[in-house]
């Protein structure tokens, strides 16, 4: 079946959303999370878009942009090539990261613009992820509040002030946008060996005395778990993330 064409913005601004191919995890740790904020920097000189808010989700990113010199597959032609090259390179992988097509959908007034941030900003506290905003260290919620960061923060400031951004995005809401299928809220380790144990029947830490077949299945069959990350694993099982990628 042929893709459908995306519908174009007659402002130029998107909400996007970037997902790991298979629900992969995309960000294991803060060094993922911060390196993929300096290529989306890099990248924002590069194609001249407006960042005008952000979230990164453990196994997807939203994106509130503005095209201006280049269009969006460019523009995530360019993010996804570099940051999955260093990431590959960190993780010792190779292959795709990214779902080979991302999401779009225009965004054609003020009042959807700040819906839009609004969902971004409270896409953590939906997943359980903090109680709070600003609580959530990776999103552009902060740089709206100290007006400092990579985010084009002006654009919406002038139509909403800082003040009223905050009752806005803590108001009561039922908003329904575009997102990936579901939220994935993360398993304490505590709760991941539980599961494994009961699923598996087996505690995580005997899983790297088992015969190399038996403990690659096992690894795969525990990744494809929701909420689970390479390095969460490993430090359950003591079995390096180099080993699990390897698998």
């Amino acid at each position: 079946m042929p893709r459908t064409a995306r519908r174009k913005s007659a402002t130029g601004i998107y909400h996007i959303i970037l997902r790991g191919i298979n629900r992969q995890t995309i960000f294991s740790d803060d060094e993922d999370n911060e390196k993929f904020l300096q290529k989306l920097t890099a990248c924002k000189k590069t194609s001249g878009f407006k960042l005008l808010g952000y979230c990164l989700m453990g196994n997807h990113v939203h994106l509130l942009i503005q095209e201006e010199k280049e269009g969006l597959e460019l523009i995530f032609r360019r993010i996804g090539a570099s940051y999955v090259y260093w990431y590959n390179w960190k993780y010792r992988r190779s292959g795709h990261l990214f779902q080979d097509r991302f999401k779009s959908e225009p965004v054609e007034n003020d009042e959807y613009l700040l819906t839009v941030l609004r969902y971004i900003h409270r896409n953590p506290l939906q997943a359980g992820l903090c109680q709070k905003p600003e609580d959530y260290k990776w999103s552009s919620y902060n740089d709206y509040m100290k007006q400092h960061g990579i985010t084009d923060v002006d654009f919406i400031l002038n139509i909403l002030g800082k003040d009223e951004l905050i009752r806005y995005t803590n108001q009561a809401n039922e908003d329904a946008l575009l997102d990936v299928e579901e939220h994935t809220k993360r398993l304490s380790d505590s709760e991941l060996s539980e599961i494994i144990s009961d699923k598996f029947k087996i505690q995580p830490m005997l899983i790297q005395n088992e015969a190399r077949d038996k403990k690659a299945q096992l690894l795969k069959e525990i990744l494809n778990l929701e909420g689970i990350s390479t390095r969460q694993l490993a430090r359950i099982t003591g079995i390096s993330v180099n080993t699990i990628w390897s698998l």
